[in-house]
């Protein structure tokens, strides 16, 4: 990539893979990070040049996009205390860096864009939802997901876009599906859905690798490429390959109904209220847990992008116990 790139989300889990696979490409990277944003990983970063701004504010964006070649756009909450706030960053956000893009990047080569397959929804029967399906979010998350990708797909006849749509994310300083890890080692593993639920899976690295082989790629304008690791896995295998990571069994499993998930996540969010802060598990965040398959195909990334996904969750899962010890996670 000629020039520079600026990648937002770069203080996140994904971005921060994001940050460490330009580094080591030596490419120039202004990283949008917010006065609150954690920089310790990406200021270790060669190459990797700090600049304050937020998906809220486009005067920020416009400085922070003025002359640079592409634009990895990870940034975006998983979390919120309300729908509306998904809207906000999520969509609007994705809005406002695109107006920036026009306004201050005349030779933009590529605006890649990272979407999620909650945008897609789930499917009923463990295999990818058929091709031409009209998308179905179930959370306000994945409908805010699905609404910034309308947003870069109206974009892409005056700016070259690609949709990145990964399923769950997993790798070292990934915080969320610690939780799994945590449970394991507890002994006590409560489940929330079907242990033969199938989910696609995607090492953070190998994610990475596809966002930033977007950049450069020779595909039209307005592409959108699901990627996954090619080996589905279910609820029960996945529990499997943490216990084999960590040489430990899970003593008591705990079949969560549907009720009583409802309940614990009214309580959680009475506590996220009470503490402002935003929490994972809300009822709007059951419709999730309970769908029965969250499965896409990684198919057409691999051909068009060149790109070959390297780690499966079984070995992901053993890379990330050893980050999660040695950093005093787990």
């Amino acid at each position: 990539m000629r020039g520079p790139v600026l990648l937002t989300g770069g203080s996140g889990f994904l971005g921060s893979h994001i940050a460490d696979r330009l580094s080591a490409a030596g490419v120039e990277v202004r990283a949008l990070v917010r006065r609150t944003s954690d920089t310790r990983h990406l200021s270790s970063l060669p190459g990797i040049k700090l600049v304050q701004g937020s998906l809220d504010d486009p005067t920020s964006l416009t400085e922070a996009t003025r002359g640079v070649r592409g634009i990895i756009h990870a940034a975006g909450l998983i979390k919120a205390m309300r729908s509306q706030d998904f809207a906000r960053v999520n969509t609007r956000g994705t809005a406002n860096l695109l107006a920036a893009a026009r306004a201050a990047c005349p030779n933009l080569d590529r605006f890649v864009h990272v979407s999620s397959l909650a945008a897609m929804g789930p499917s009923k029967d463990g295999r990818p939802r058929p091709e031409g399906s009209p998308p179905a979010p179930v959370t306000a998350y994945g409908r805010s997901k699905l609404t910034a990708e309308e947003r870069v797909r109206a974009a892409s006849g005056d700016i070259a876009t690609v949709v990145v749509r990964p399923p769950v994310v997993h790798g070292p300083r990934d915080r969320e599906t610690l939780a799994f890890f945590l449970a394991v080692k507890l002994g006590v593993l409560p489940l929330t859905g079907s242990p033969g639920s199938v989910l696609s899976m995607v090492y953070a690295p190998d994610c990475a690798d596809v966002c930033v082989r977007a950049l450069e790629a020779d595909v039209a304008s307005g592409s959108a490429f699901d990627v996954e690791d090619g080996v589905p896995e279910t609820l029960e295998t996945i529990i499997g390959h943490i216990e084999a990571a960590m040489g430990t069994r899970v003593r008591l499993r705990v079949p969560i109904p549907a009720s009583a998930l409802k309940l614990a996540a009214g309580v959680t969010e009475l506590f996220g209220w009470a503490t402002n802060r935003p929490v994972m598990l809300t009822r709007d965040k059951v419709h999730e847990l309970r769908a029965p398959h969250w499965v896409n195909d990684g198919t057409a990334a691999r051909a068009a992008l060149g790109w070959t996904p390297r780690v499966t969750f079984a070995e992901g899962a053993s890379l990330s116990v050893a980050w999660y010890r040695e950093a005093g996670w787990l």
